[in-house]
C-alpha cells in the first residue's frame, strides 16, 4: 500500500501503485509530445528565416540583372561610338 509505515524507523514507504505507472507513461507522453511541439516550432523558425534570406536573395538577384542589363546598353553604346568597334564588311573589302 502507498504510504505504509515502516515498523523498523517510523519513516514512510512508497509501493507504486498500478495507476503510477501509468501516470508515468501519460507523463513520458506529454514530454515527448511537448518535446515534438518545440522542435516543430524550432523548424518553423527555421523555415521562415530561409525564406525571409531566399526572397532578399531573389531581390538582390532582381537587381544584379537590372544593372548587367544597364551596364551592357552603356557598352554597346560606346562600342558603336567608336571607330575601333565598327562593324566591318568583309564582303566589301575582298573586291
Amino acid at each position: 500500500m502507498e504510504g505504509d509505515v515502516d515498523e523498523d524507523d517510523g519513516t514512510f514507504i512508497n509501493i507504486p501503485l498500478a495507476d503510477d505507472t501509468g501516470d508515468m507513461e501519460n507523463q513520458v507522453e506529454q514530454e515527448e509530445k511537448t518535446r515534438l511541439i518545440n522542435q516543430v516550432l524550432e523548424l518553423q523558425h527555421t523555415l521562415e528565416d530561409l525564406s525571409s534570406r531566399v526572397d532578399a536573395v531573389k531581390e538582390e538577384n532582381l537587381k544584379l540583372k537590372s544593372e548587367n542589363q544597364v551596364l551592357g546598353q552603356y557598352i554597346e553604346n560606346l562600342m558603336s561610338a567608336s571607330s575601333v568597334f565598327q562593324t566591318t564588311d568583309t564582303k566589301s573589302k575582298r573586291k
